[in-house]
């Protein structure tokens, strides 16, 4: 048995066909007929059934793929490894983000990150609605993900830390003569929201919720910067997380009691290679105390727990 022929398995099981899986791998259809007839006889079972839908993987067979996957990849991860060790890693990484995570730590990470690989090619973007990022980070479309909470398995799920979240005041408001903001006492002011299908919206109901807050609505945005700003002038409060607030606006922030906090996870890809392994790493040397800027002194509050929710939990309704 070889990985090429594993591979061979692997593309008939996704293509559905021998014919398919050929053109797909750019390889003559009758090499690999026999690559598979090979395949089945050093096994000794049958792996695809013919069926009207095409070949389809025998009960046998979808065990032996599964195993057969981990085994690619396995080799593809060396053969990345062994690249990267010579300054040759090319190709793409994908980085998404929950909306407002990584604000100041991932600019760093994946400058380093680049000075490393300098033939990377890194797409990163900002995703609000964290039923798509789970859904894209499950697709496996994804090299890395930032999120609050996952399902993943604790292999490829990595806690780097808490994000606290801060409210955002209008220059001149009375609250912003303490160092940490009531929730109770911002019943009754106007609030600059995010889109209702967003996690930070989300966040907001569920601390409504939880302390008996009436939020107003004056304005509705998509970008944590839009938010800030447009609170700092003095249009609504606003909820973000506290290493979101863009430079120069740090001293409208303040830390809210009790505290609201999320977890931040990074999910790797299953069979990452190591451009997402290195950003990985060089995340977990950043600060993820996002709101330790803000404060006055690094001593926590004394009274209350911190509330923390997982995406389900602060879910819009």
């Amino acid at each position: 048995m070889s990985l090429r022929q594993f591979e061979y398995a692997l593309a008939v099981a996704a293509e559905g066909s021998v014919t398919a899986a050929a053109e797909s791998l750019r390889v003559a259809q009758p090499s690999m007929s026999q690559q598979i007839r090979n395949l089945e006889r050093d096994l000794g079972v049958t792996l695809f059934a013919r069926t009207a839908a095409g070949l389809v993987p025998t009960a046998v067979g979808r065990a032996f793929l599964k195993e057969a996957e981990v085994a690619v990849n396995a080799a593809r991860r060396a053969r990345a490894t062994a690249r990267a060790g010579a300054d040759d890693l090319v190709g793409e990484l994908v980085v998404a983000a929950q909306l407002g995570f990584g604000t100041r730590q991932l600019p760093g990470a994946l400058s380093a990150l680049r000075r490393r690989f300098p033939r990377l090619e890194v797409t990163v973007f900002e995703e609000s609605s964290s039923p798509e990022l789970d859904r894209l980070c499950r697709k496996g479309a994804l090299g890395l993900a930032l999120m609050a909470a996952c399902e993943r398995s604790p292999a490829n799920a990595h806690r780097l830390g808490e994000e606290e979240f801060v409210a955002v005041l209008g220059a001149g408001h009375r609250q912003l003569a303490a160092d940490r903001v009531e929730l109770r006492d911002l019943e009754g002011e106007p609030w600059v929201r995010f889109d209702r299908d967003s996690a930070l919206d989300g966040v907001l109901l569920q601390v409504s919720r939880d302390h008996g807050l009436t939020p107003a609505t004056v304005a509705r945005v998509s970008q944590t910067a839009t938010a800030v700003r447009w609170a700092a002038h003095g249009l609504g409060v606003t909820l973000v997380p506290a290493s979101a607030v863009p430079l120069g606006y740090e001293h409208l922030a303040r830390p809210v009691f009790p505290a609201v906090s999320q977890p931040v996870i990074a999910v790797v890809q299953s069979g990452a290679g190591p451009a997402a392994t290195a950003l990985l790493d060089l995340l977990r040397q950043e600060t993820w105390d996002g709101s330790a800027s803000l404060r006055p002194s690094a001593e926590p509050y004394a009274g209350g727990q911190p509330w923390s929710g997982a995406l389900g939990a602060v879910r819009a309704g």
